[in-house]
C-alpha cells in the first residue's frame, strides 16, 4: 500500500507541477460554463438603453427623463445633441429621444409640443421597443396635463390657488401610479431555471469524466514504451502498480473537482458549509468510478490512439446522457438510457446537495449506483489489467 501511494503521490505532483496541464484541466471547464451562462443565463425580460438629448431647462423636461429613467427596463444615457447626431451618423446609435427646448414652458401654457425621435433607420427592433416604452411614460404625461386642466376648468372661480390644484392632483397621480386599480402581473410558464445550478454539476463531471479517463491512454502508451515494466523491476508488484494508478487517477480528479467546486462555492455562494463538504464526498466516489472505468479502458485498449478514441466515446456517451446541457424527461428512450450514464447519478446527486435543499443520506441509490462502478470497474480492470504489451 506505500508503495502504491507513492506512486499515486508522484503523479498527481507531477500534475500540479505541470502548470499547462494544470490551467488546460481548470480553465476548460470554467470557459465552457461561462459560455453556456452568457448564452442561457441573464434576464428573461427585455433590457435596453434609453439615449435622450433634453433641450429643455425646465421641470417637466427633466420630470421626463425621471419618469423614462424610472421604467424598469430601461437605462437612460442623457448626450449633447451633436454627439447624439454624429454617433447616429456613424451607426453608433439607431435611436435617440430629442425633448426640445421650451418643452416645459409650453406644458405650462397648456400648449401642445412635439417631442421627436432623431433615428438611424428604423431605429433597430431594440430602438423600436424603447420608443414604444417612452411612448408610454409620456401617455402617462398627457394624461396628467388632461387631468390637471380638467380640474383647473371645473375650479376657475373658485379661489383654489394654482398651486394647490398641481399639488393635488400629482399626488392622485402618484397614488394611481403606485396602487393602479388595474394591475398586471407576469406569471411565467414554468420555473425559470438557475443557470448555475442546472449547468455547474454537470460541467464538472464532465471534465472530471474526460481528465480521468483520458489518463487511459496515458497507460497504454506507458505501456507501449516499457515503463510500467521498468517499474515492475523494482520491488514494485503488479498489485501495488495497478493501485498506484488507481489513486493517481482518483487523486487528480478529485483535485480538479475539488477546486471547481471552491470556485463555486467562492463566486456563486451556492453552497451551506454541510452542502458543501457532502458534496466533496459525493466528488470523491465520483472521481473513483471514473478512474476504474479508466483502468478498464486502459486494460482492453491495445494501442494509444484505441484508448483515446473509447474515452471521447465513453465520456460523450456519459455527458449527452447524463443531462449536463438539457433535462431528459421521464416515460422517454433517452431517460432509460440515461440510467445507463454514470453522469447522471452524479449530476443528480450534486443538484439534490445543492439547489433541492437534500443532503448525504437521501443519494442511497445514486451513491450505490457509484460504488457498484468502483466494485464492478476495479475488479475488471484487475483481472485484465497487463504491465508489457503481451502477458501480466
Amino acid at each position: 500500500m506505500k508503495r502504491a501511494l507513492i506512486v499515486a503521490l508522484r503523479e498527481l505532483k507531477t500534475y500540479l507541477g505541470d502548470k499547462g496541464d494544470l490551467a488546460f484541466s481548470l480553465l476548460l471547464p470554467i470557459a465552457t460554463f461561462a459560455l453556456i451562462y452568457g448564452a442561457f443565463g441573464g434576464p428573461g425580460l427585455f433590457h435596453g438603453t434609453a439615449f435622450i438629448v433634453n433641450e429643455d431647462t425646465g421641470v417637466y423636461g427633466k420630470q421626463l427623463v425621471e419618469n423614462i429613467a424610472a421604467q424598469k427596463s430601461l437605462d437612460v444615457e442623457l448626450l449633447a445633441r451633436a454627439d447624439a447626431e454624429t454617433k447616429l451618423e456613424r451607426s453608433d446609435l439607431r435611436l435617440v429621444l430629442l425633448i426640445p427646448a421650451g418643452f416645459s414652458d409650453r406644458l405650462r401654457g397648456n400648449q401642445p409640443v412635439q417631442l421627436t425621435f432623431l433615428q438611424r433607420g428604423n431605429g433597430g427592433q431594440e430602438g423600436q421597443i424603447v420608443a414604444s416604452i417612452i411612448r408610454g411614460v409620456v401617455s402617462e404625461l398627457n394624461q396628467e396635463f388632461q387631468v390637471r386642466g380638467q380640474v383647473e376648468a371645473a375650479l376657475a372661480g373658485k379661489g383654489v390657488p394654482q398651486d394647490k390644484i398641481t399639488l393635488t392632483v400629482w399626488q392622485f397621480v402618484e397614488r394611481e401610479r403606485e396602487h393602479p386599480l388595474v394591475g398586471v402581473k407576469e406569471i411565467a410558464a414554468g420555473s425559470k431555471p438557475n443557470m448555475v445550478n442546472q449547468f455547474l454539476p454537470g460541467i464538472i463531471t464532465m471534465y472530471v469524466l474526460f481528465s480521468v479517463s483520458i489518463s487511459a491512454s496515458v497507460i497504454v502508451d506507458e505501456r507501449r514504451k516499457g515503463t510500467l515494466e521498468r517499474l515492475l523491476t523494482t520491488r514494485l508488484t503488479i498489485g501495488e502498480l495497478f493501485l498506484g494508478k488507481f489513486l493517481a487517477s482518483v487523486f487528480r480528479g478529485y483535485v480538479q473537482t475539488l477546486i471547481l467546486l471552491a470556485l463555486a462555492y467562492a463566486v456563486f455562494q451556492i453552497f451551506t458549509p454541510s452542502s458543501f463538504i457532502e458534496s466533496l464526498a459525493v466528488a470523491l466516489v465520483f472521481a473513483m468510478a471514473a478512474s476504474a472505468l479508466g483502468l478498464v479502458i486502459a486494460a482492453i485498449a491495445r494501442t494509444q490512439d484505441a484508448a483515446t478514441w473509447i474515452d471521447v466515446f465513453v465520456t460523450m456517451f456519459m455527458t449527452m446522457l447524463g443531462g449536463t446541457f438539457f433535462e431528459i424527461g421521464g416515460g422517454t428512450i433517452l431517460y432509460s438510457l440515461s440510467k445507463l450514464s454514470l453522469n447522471t447519478y452524479a449530476n443528480d446527486s450534486f443538484k439534490n446537495l445543492i439547489s433541492e435543499g437534500g443532503s448525504i443520506t437521501s443519494l442511497g441509490l445514486e451513491l450505490a449506483v457509484m460504488g457498484g462502478v468502483i466494485i464492478a470497474g476495479i475488479a475488471v480492470s484487475r483481472f485484465l489489467f497487463k504491465a508489457l504489451p503481451q502477458g501480466k
